[in-house]
């Protein structure tokens, strides 16, 4: 166990914990400000929420209220947290990435009355659709900015309104943490959802201490480690990992300037533990492919003998040990090639952490080689939401690992994975039917993907259960593990398997442009823009060329057998992703139907 202090809600967490380091001089959190980073100490932000905490309290939150929280990951996103928390109210985190008209069905299902934004551009997509919400009453805009309209309230204001009655009134946050109990709701989360309005995923202290205290357990985390946090704090994984279990444990959190900064700032920061998606280490093995391809024919054969070094060692060190011989090419492999990428990672890296999105083998298994380990683990929203996880002294690529402690998990008879245990959501919030769908009347959990376990007690997740294909001619297909095969392959950015009810298989290919334009300059292949590359011959030549390769291995009716290269990314915006990420297979298939049509026309 690594927790710093015990808890049973969120505030106790926060209270307990800022008691035992309120003074060291060691942050809390660090953030970038004028071309830095500057600590943020525990005393800071306990200051910080005590006068949130009574700012809010003049302007009338009660209990039970819902305060809305629309930002991006920065300090105040957590004071504001903490200090709706203490009050018994519960928040309503909300994607930065989501248009003004998500934002109105969000505020509106919840009942939201206060509204924190971060930013001009956040303020205005409220703005637009503020008069359509009856309940809303505030809204705060956290950065200082001018010409606020008179209708919004400054951050700072709010703040500094309640330091008088925090310096009149300083037990006021313990005296309000006795009033919250376990059971209590702490958030509202909408899942994003790939098919209509999103639900609330309501979620009480209780579900996150429990999640939190058993992920303490299985990922080491102490009060010498530092963060790095770059995906979104909206998002429960991201909530849970890399805030609430790393803030329990003592550890230092840094936020990234943006998910675009991610590799500079790992470099400034030098962070021990990264909370990711799998799109992050497929972009920095892009990166790192691009830059090999490039070197010369000795840096080339140095680059692939040093990789297969590490595997050979780190398959060694799992059984009886490396021999003398090995770790003597190990060590060599490291100086050459290895200290040099961990060097990219700011040099002090004793694992990552993914989630969100199933991690390819291949990449695990590389950045193992080269002395980057990976911990996948997998959940849901309405599981608080771990539900198994890897250990760093017993993981398999491949597997999302054993159920972490206090997780129940069996496999249904159609194969769908279901869950059972303190860690389970209290329900969807004002929909009783959605959630008697998914929490059946012994308490299972039906999450919707389908896995399996093995002897080992190791979970495997294939698919989704609602993504299955069926082919026309009657076998089954889970297009996840199809899809995961081509993620990280040379040229591909995007791939989106198409195949439901039809003869064989198809594929929507959005290409790693970067790569795309260096291969077409090195080929003396002509373009204009996007558009002209992915309609070049050579172009789609190279393509095919390059899933001929990777599907080598797949039965004859997993193969993709037609694609079409697109010029335009899936995404937030376009509709056709969703704020977690996730492909909205529907939206992607109306939108391109015809393109679809065409590929299986003889």
């Amino acid at each position: 166990m690594s927790l710093a202090v015990t808890f049973a809600t969120v505030p106790e967490m926060f209270l307990n914990l800022t008691d035992k380091y309120m003074h060291d001089t060691r942050p809390l959190f660090l953030r970038k400000m004028d071309g830095a980073y500057r600590p943020l100490l525990y005393s800071e932000i306990r200051e910080q929420v005590a006068c949130l905490h009574h700012g809010l309290a003049q302007l009338g939150i009660a209990r039970g209220d819902r305060v809305g929280l629309l930002a991006e990951n920065r300090p105040e996103w957590v004071v504001t947290d903490q200090a709706v928390l203490f009050h018994g109210a519960m928040d309503v985190p909300i994607f930065p990435s989501q248009t003004a008209s998500q934002i109105e069905y969000i505020l509106n299902d919840a009942g939201v009355s206060i509204m924190f934004v971060s930013n001009r551009f956040q303020l205005a997509k409220v703005q637009k659709i503020r008069k359509n919400v009856k309940t809303l009453r505030y809204v705060i805009m956290m950065s200082d900015i001018d010409d606020l309209p008179p209708d919004v309230l400054r951050y700072s204001v709010v703040l500094e309104s309640g330091r008088a009655a925090h310096a009149a009134q300083p037990n006021a946050l313990r005296e309000a943490s006795i009033k919250i109990k376990p059971e209590d709701l702490c958030t509202i989360i909408y899942t994003s959802g790939t098919t209509g309005n999103p639900k609330g995923v309501m979620l009480t202290h209780n579900n996150f201490v429990s999640n939190v205290t058993s992920s303490a357990q299985v990922l080491p985390i102490s009060d010498t480690d530092l963060l790095l946090s770059f995906l979104p704090l909206c998002h429960v994984f991201e909530r849970m990992a890399g805030y609430y279990t790393a803030m329990s444990c003592g550890a230092s959190t840094a936020f990234a300037e943006s998910i675009e900064t991610v590799a500079e700032n790992m470099v400034e920061v030098k962070p021990t533990i990264v909370i990711a998606v799998p799109r992050l280490f497929e972009r920095i093995y892009n990166r790192i492919a691009r830059m090999v391809e490039k070197d010369s024919g000795v840096k080339k054969k140095i680059f692939y003998s040093a990789v297969a070094t590490g595997r050979k060692y780190v398959q060694a060190q799992k059984h009886k040990g490396a021999g003398l011989l090995l770790r003597t090419q190990h060590g060599l492999a490291d100086k050459l090639v290895f200290s040099k990428l961990k060097a990219r990672t700011g040099g002090r890296i004793r694992y990552f952490v993914s989630g969100g999105a199933a991690l390819p083998r291949e990449l695990g298994e590389f950045f193992e080689a080269v002395g980057l380990l990976i911990i996948e683990g997998y959940g849901l929203t309405e599981s608080s939401p771990v539900i198994a996880a890897n250990r760093l002294d017993n993981h398999r690529f491949g597997s999302v690992g054993p159920p972490i402690p206090g997780v129940e998990v069996k496999i249904a008879e159609d194969g769908e994975i279901l869950t059972r245990g303190p860690h389970v959501m209290k329900g969807y919030y004002n929909n009783k039917k959605a959630t008697d769908e998914a929490i059946d009347s012994e308490g299972w959990l039906h999450t919707g993907d389908i896995g399996t376990m093995d002897e080992h007690g190791m979970l495997y997740i294939t698919d989704r259960k609602k993504h299955l294909f069926v082919s026309s001619g009657g076998k089954n297909i889970a297009p996840q593990p199809i899809e995961s095969l081509f993620a990280g392959v040379e040229y591909i950015d995007q791939f989106v398997l198409i195949g439901d009810k039809r003869m064989f298989l198809t594929a929507l290919i959005v290409p790693d442009f970067d790569a795309l334009k260096e291969y077409a300059d090195a080929h003396g292949i002509p373009y204009s823009d996007k558009a002209e590359l992915v309609k070049n011959a050579e172009i789609n030549k190279l393509i095919e060329k390059t899933i001929q390769s990777a599907q080598k291995d797949l039965a004859n009716f997993e193969k993709v057998r037609r694609f079409t290269l697109l010029d335009q990314a899936f995404s937030i915006e376009n509709e056709q992703m969703t704020p977690s990420m996730k492909l909205r297979r529907k939206a992607i298939e109306e939108r391109y139907g015809d393109l679809i049509d065409s590929m299986y026309r003889t």
